[in-house]
């Protein structure tokens, strides 16, 4: 039998979990019925709890077309689903979008949104989260060095603000231009 997604929306990315560059994975059993409800949700593995807890809330959600029950559509379907929760959604080439952001465009932006998830500051994350990085780096100095990048986001966004002609990457940390 093959289940027909109608409304399956993806789990969201804890922020906390995201801004930190923490990655991860959940495996989550499920009951589908003969109607399209989901229920019976189990987290089987999960990195994280905030990534089970994600999981478990798009789950809730999800609905399937719905089948006649008979001799080869039973009235319930158990399925086991593996859900990722990756940060390197970014191409590898991002470093060169990176260098181009101009001071004065972050800084427009920074009164609209939170600083911590303005897009460069995400892209950033992201580029040092791309499974190169990952192969290259020890995990804790990879997420070290987002939790150093993510503490100097408001000084970054004030050198910014005093120099806004400047190029954004010129702000950033110089492990990080290192990589850049």
């Amino acid at each position: 039998m093959v289940l027909v997604p109608e409304n399956n929306p993806k789990p969201g990315y804890p922020t906390a979990l995201s801004r930190a560059g923490v990655m991860g994975a959940v495996r989550a059993g499920f009951t589908v019925h003969a109607d399209g409800r989901v229920n019976e949700v189990a987290i089987l593995h999960s990195d994280h709890p905030e990534f089970a807890e994600a999981v478990r809330e798009a789950l809730i959600d999800w609905r399937f077309k719905p089948w006649t029950v008979d001799d080869k559509h039973p009235a319930q379907v158990n399925v086991v689903a593996p859900f990722e929760f990756r940060l390197d959604d970014a191409p590898i080439d991002t470093n060169k979008w990176i260098k181009t952001w101009r001071c004065s465009v972050i800084t427009s932006y920074a009164s609209d949104l939170h600083v911590q998830d303005l897009l460069p500051f995400h892209y950033t994350r992201s580029y040092l989260s791309n499974v190169f990085f990952v192969k290259q780096l020890p995990e804790a100095e990879r997420l070290a060095m987002i939790a150093r990048f993510n503490r100097l986001l408001p000084s970054i966004l004030q050198r910014c603000g005093t120099f806004p002609a400047s190029r954004y990457v010129k702000m950033l940390p110089e492990e990080i231009r290192a990589l850049l």
